[in-house]
């Protein structure tokens, strides 16, 4: 691997690839961040879907972006007349967190003097010409690990999201009409695609009961994305307390939900980019894990996971999975009995007085 490249010194241009999913684009800011402190000279743009946009817009270190729109695209031919067009030449470093094929073919294109990644596998490594092998780390720690051809070094710099002030504006107008402006309240992201990875509702509706009871203050905001609806309406009919549970009709845009949660006293849910979100907001946060693994947790003590393995022994847990044979046993035998006195300590100790 060479070692010595003058475009690692003052490149004009830096391309970073990070494509899905929105939970992982976030987690890219960190590095984006230390890219920019590192080469204050050079415009820095990132290549990534379109839908993931919002999780990036206003970012004051990124200059511009690549967006993949698939619906614009649809076959390999449009796809390589793009790349061509967008990337060739433009550039004199990337770095790639991926090494997908739309990231491998980015990369061929760009022609850039120097090309960071992870250690690729041999067939590839005529793609890049600097590597590195982080440690295991939080999520965001290992992405900015790559970096270290780079002399850089993650320093505990958080995902962040930059919202606009008229957004600000905006999230107070729903919080508003929904009854919550002005209230205490937990902001739940209870959804998940995929089952190994979403408490169940049952066990969701009563751990906000239990909430409710000890703090006749508090209140919920259940927020979804598109397709989720009917998942929170159960939830919500599931509530003893559904009054202080509270919803909206159809989807929200992410930097929308994002604003509200902003405001929230605290976050509650599953493994997805609702909890980088609320790292991102320096908004307290617990999530309930399954088969997630627990590299995806910030490193403070505002931010906490709880999985069935700390207190009982399982056949199995954090297997990273999408389908599961078992009985998905690490969610069911974590009862909301276990999960309440750590909400509740989580949210007195974080999540302000009132």
């Amino acid at each position: 691997m060479k070692q010595d490249f003058p475009a690692l010194q003052s490149p004009r241009r830096i391309l970073v690839c990070q494509l899905r999913q929105i939970g992982d684009v976030l987690l890219s800011t960190p590095a984006v961040e230390l890219l920019a402190r590192r080469y204050p000279q050079a415009e820095i743009n990132v290549f990534t879907e379109k839908k993931c946009l919002p999780a990036l817009e206003n970012n004051p270190f990124i200059s511009a972006f690549l967006p993949l729109d698939k619906d614009v695209l649809p076959t390999v031919l449009h796809e390589y007349l793009f790349y061509h067009r967008t990337v060739a030449g433009k550039y004199d470093l990337l770095v790639d967190f991926q090494q997908l094929p739309r990231c491998r073919a980015v990369v061929a294109f760009s022609g850039a003097a120097a090309r960071v990644s992870f250690p690729p596998p041999w067939y590839l490594r005529p793609l890049y010409t600097h590597w590195h092998r982080p440690v295991p780390a939080y999520a965001a720690a290992y992405k900015a690990g790559m970096l270290a051809p780079l002399g850089i070094v993650w320093k505990g710099e958080r995902p962040r999201l930059y919202l606009r002030d008229e957004e600000r504006t905006e999230a107070g107008l729903l919080l508003t009409a929904l009854g919550l402006e002005g209230k205490k309240f937990i902001n739940v992201a209870a959804s998940h695609r995929y089952a190994p990875r979403r408490w169940p509702a049952r066990h969701y509706a009563a751990l906000l009961d239990m909430l409710a009871e000890a703090d006749p203050d508090l209140f919920f905001f259940l927020t979804h994305g598109p397709g989720e609806e009917e998942y929170v309406r159960d939830l919500q009919s599931r509530c003893a307390h559904s009054s202080r549970v509270v919803t909206y009709e159809g989807p929200l845009g992410l930097r929308l939900i994002a604003a509200c949660m902003e405001r929230a006293r605290m976050q509650i849910g599953n493994c997805s980019a609702p909890r980088h979100m609320a790292v991102a907001l320096d908004v307290p946060s617990l999530t309930v894990l399954g088969a997630s693994g627990f590299g995806w947790t910030f490193p403070a003590p505002e931010h906490i996971h709880v999985h069935a393995g700390q207190f009982m022994s399982m056949p199995c847990g954090s297997c990273g999975r999408n389908t599961c044979n078992v009985g998905l046993v690490c969610l069911e035998k974590l009862t909301p009995d276990i999960v309440f006195p750590i909400a509740l300590g989580h949210l007195r100790a974080y999540g302000g007085s009132g």
